[in-house]
């Protein structure tokens, strides 16, 4: 059941929205094998004028990626590979043959299994209760 929010620089269009969403869950499931049914991903785009970097506007597209997966889940190896193949699908996508800004970011946050849930029911319950579902 992860998480991903995105926010993206310069302003994107509903298609590529749509792509990173659909690129971002593979890499996903492909990398931490998270089920991509409950893998949700909210993009936020923001101008150039509103992203910084070094207290400068930014030149060059930028990120920021954030994904809450549930606390002991995954292995360091598994976190890595997740922000190595996400970023370059970032840089991919955004930058079009050349590079993002060198501060743009990827970040894995580990929440514990009683502090979140979906469907109404916490991780720590579905495991408690049941098999353990990979989230």
């Amino acid at each position: 059941m992860p998480t991903l929010k995105i926010k993206i620089a310069p302003l994107q269009n509903p298609e590529r929205h749509a792509s990173l969403a659909r690129a971002l869950t593979q890499i996903t499931a492909r990398t931490l094998g998270k089920r991509p049914e409950v893998t949700a991903v909210v993009i936020e785009d923001l101008p150039d004028a509103q992203w910084f970097i070094g207290g400068r506007r930014t030149e060059q597209p930028t990120a920021l990626l954030e994904i809450d997966i549930t606390h002991g889940t995954n292995t360091p190896p598994q976190k890595e590979a997740f922000i190595e193949a996400a970023f370059a699908e970032l840089q991919r996508q955004l930058a079009g043959g050349g590079a993002l800004a060198q501060a743009s970011y990827v970040i894995v946050r580990e929440l514990p299994a009683t502090d979140w849930g979906y469907d109404g029911v916490t991780q720590w319950e579905r495991k408690r209760t049941g098999p353990l579902v990979a989230a």
